[in-house]
Order: C-alpha cells, then structure tokens, then sequence
C-alpha cells in the first residue's frame, strides 16, 4: 500500500473548487440557505481521527518499547498489543478520509470563491461565506488528520541489518 500523495490531494481539491464555483456561480439564487452547522460532521471526524493517531502511536511506541526488551517509563503501563491488521485497516481509514476531506475542501473552497466577494452586497452571501469558511477550515482539519493517521501506521524502517544468512 502506498502512502497517499499530497499532489493528488491538492489537485482533486482544486478541480473540485473550479466545478463547484462554476455551479454556484451557474445557480447560487436557487440553493437552499448553507447553514454554519453543515461542515461540522468534518470536524468530529477530524477529531475522532486525530485522537486515534495519537491513541495508536502511544500504543504502537509501548509495544515497540516492550519487543525491545526495555522496561516501561515510570508512569506508563504494559503494552497492549496492537493488531496488525487494525493497523491496516485504520491506515485504509485513514487514507479515505484524507480524500474525502480533499473532496469537500475543494468544494467549500469553490463555494467561497463565488459567495466572498458577494457578501458586502447580498445578505444571504455573508451567512454563507461565514459558512463557506467553516467548511474550509473543517475539511484541511480532516486532511491533517487523516496524514497524521497514516503516518503512524507506517511500519518504521529497519533498526538493525538482516541476519547473516538471510538475503534481500
């Protein structure tokens, strides 16, 4: 599995952008009102997933501590194992989520380029910039997260060379 690029991240959100705009310049008088609360599921979830990386690299970090044979800090506790297909499946969470939340940067980020210069002169503009910009910060939020998320379940490189006997 490959880690996910941050290229592909950035052009999907701006492609995304560029469509989104170009509808919302096409039918901004016919949406229904953007409520402030709409971006704010991208917002759990970017607070779910950044409190599970920080979750799995204590653990992860504890296990390599205890297969190292060293003992615990003062203050921590045995390791709990860590399955290695959770990690697997948590670092594919992880990667769906940094392109979904690519997906909606890009399009809060198309919504706010057609209503910010709007909202000194139509009122409807300015609730919707307010939520155009929550929109934005809430989906880099899940971005960072979701990078943050995979690059703890990568597997660290190898601290010693393979054993005698043993080829690559």
């Amino acid at each position: 599995m490959t880690p996910v690029r941050r290229r592909d991240l950035v052009v999907l959100a701006g492609g995304l952008a560029v469509a989104a705009w170009l509808l919302v310049r096409a039918w901004y008088g016919e949406l229904p009102a953007l409520d402030w609360w709409l971006p704010v599921s991208l917002a759990v979830l970017a607070l779910v997933e950044a409190l599970g990386a920080r979750t799995l690299r204590a653990r992860l970090a504890a296990q390599r501590t205890a297969r190292a044979g060293r003992a615990p800090r003062a203050g921590e506790r045995a390791a709990r194992l860590v399955e290695p297909l959770l990690v697997a499946r948590v670092a594919v969470l992880a990667q769906a989520s940094a392109y979904v939340g690519a997906v909606f940067a890009g399009v809060w980020g198309g919504v706010l380029a057609h209503v910010g210069p709007l909202a000194g002169r139509v009122q409807d503009a300015r609730s919707d910039t307010v939520t155009a910009v929550i929109g934005v910060v809430c989906s880099l939020a899940l971005v960072a997260a979701a990078l943050w998320l995979e690059s703890v379940c990568r597997i660290p490189p190898e601290e010693q060379e393979p054993s005698e006997g043993v080829s690559a």
